[in-house]
């Protein structure tokens, strides 16, 4: 089983140009994105997050379950539930301002134990930024790479609710240890500064960096450095296009027996080309339509 960690939330989604767009409210949160994407894939899938009692938490649950997603490790709360309105670009790219007070999400407290079928923890976005369930993550990510779990970090940048970027930089540098596969995007790398290499040799097995529409390219501890172009395709939006790789790249690595640091590291040239490109694929759909929509197994083949 990967277990993904963070937060769920709502994403209104402009459905028209322009500051006063009409807004529709999606499923999202990147960690909830991942979640439905593996289960979407066919991998059994948990979530582990904190989610409000409300109208809009109860749809959250509900889009995990149908994706085939375990929610017994979720806790429930009667605060309402994190919103995050989005604005998209000409290029199809997008950009939010988060409504985060007071929300459930961030009372996320540690769970006493993982699931016994854990096999890979996945964890992310704002939910390692808010307070106080910020804490709460970052101890569970430790304590599941102390157990052996192959543990996953997009940190998925949200500049706007980072309120002391150097303290962030040094906290996510804090996490490396602990991290065997490190996926951000080219935004990403740049607003954390750094590089691959300096970031492979603090822990992770694997980095892999997006590109947008020019595609991944994957660093790994040996020196060797693997890229594949994106997949050509008519974009709607981004929502959820990094959310996709991510449980696209998990996916890909249980297919291949390949969660652990080891495994990880023996992929080799054609066992990191096909992975990657299985993500562009991946990705590439959940552009072609709105909201963050990832794929289903049925429309990529195998991984």
């Amino acid at each position: 089983m990967i277990v993904v960690a963070g937060e769920a939330l709502i994403d209104l989604v402009p459905q028209g140009a322009g500051a006063l767009a009409g807004l529709l409210p999606r499923l999202g949160g990147g960690p909830y994105n991942t979640a439905v994407a593996l289960g979407r894939l066919g991998s059994p899938t948990a979530f582990c997050s904190r989610v409000s009692r409300d109208a809009f938490g109860e749809a959250l649950l509900a889009g995990l379950t149908g994706a085939g997603v375990d929610v017994s490790s979720v806790q429930r709360g009667d605060e309402p539930t994190t919103l995050a309105a989005a604005t998209i670009g000409p290029d199809g790219s997008a950009a939010y301002s988060f409504y985060v007070e007071g929300t459930a999400d961030r009372l996320f407290s540690t769970p006493v134990a993982l699931p016994d079928a854990a096999r890979a923890m996945s964890f992310g976005t704002c939910s390692l930024v808010l307070e106080p369930g910020a804490s709460a993550y970052e101890e569970l990510m430790r304590k599941s790479a102390a157990q052996g779990v192959f543990t996953a970090l997009d940190p998925n940048i949200r500049a706007g609710l980072i309120p002391d970027p150097d303290a962030y930089r040094a906290r996510f540098l804090s996490w490396l240890p602990s991290v065997s596969l490190l996926k951000l995007s080219e935004e990403d790398a740049a607003w954390l500064g750094g590089t691959p290499r300096d970031w492979l040799a603090a822990g992770p097995a694997a980095v892999v960096v997006t590109r947008g529409g020019d595609g991944l390219t994957a660093f790994t501890r040996d020196g060797s450095v693997h890229s594949v172009p994106g997949e050509a395709v008519e974009v709607v939006d981004t929502i959820g296009a990094g959310d996709t790789v991510n449980a696209a790249l998990l996916h890909g690595l249980a297919a291949r027996d390949a969660l652990s640091s080891a495994a990880t590291a023996e992929l080799g040239p054609q066992g990191w080309t096909d992975l990657l490109r299985f993500a562009a694929r991946a990705a590439a759909i959940t552009c072609s339509r709105a909201g963050a929509e990832p794929p289903y197994a049925s429309e990529l083949g195998a991984a």
